[in-house]
């Protein structure tokens, strides 16, 4: 199964962004909008500048009480793994096991087409050792 695959397969495809420069309170306000657990910093709605997810806030919101009036920019990831649309499921699991991420984004030619998670990722996975099972279960019980 490919990337493309599981993006496809998602109740919605799209991407939600979010400036460097937005405060973290907006931050905070898009992910529950949205009810992601990670958002792509990107400047121009396009490219990918970086990533920041609950766990980056949480992390930080204590030790600082002005966090959320912080830029974005100031707790985001700058260093993101991504993954093109056209590659296998089971080599992005691979990076997220390796690298101990549950975002990724997709990208098509080099500009944001999606973002997959884990949960994604292993929804997929079950749906496709559901059918295999079907699979089994339909010939050994036709013969």
């Amino acid at each position: 199964m490919r990337i493309n695959d599981v993006i496809h397969g998602k109740p919605r495809q799209d991407v939600v962004t979010i400036r460097p420069d937005a405060t973290v309170r907006e931050l905070i306000s898009l992910l529950r909008d949205h009810n992601v657990g990670a958002l792509v910093v990107s400047t121009d709605g396009s490219s990918v500048d970086g990533i920041v997810s609950e766990r980056d806030v949480v992390r930080r919101v204590l030790d600082d009480a002005d966090m959320l009036e912080a830029p974005v920019s100031s707790i985001m990831t700058t260093q993101v793994q991504t993954c093109e649309g056209t590659a296998a499921v089971t080599d992005l699991m691979q990076v997220m096991t390796e690298h101990r991420i549950r975002h990724v984004p997709v990208l098509t030619d080099g500009a944001l087409t999606g973002i997959i998670s884990i949960g994604d990722v292993v929804k997929s996975r079950i749906g496709e050792l559901e059918f295999e099972r079907d699979q089994l279960d339909n010939y050994l019980h036709k013969s």
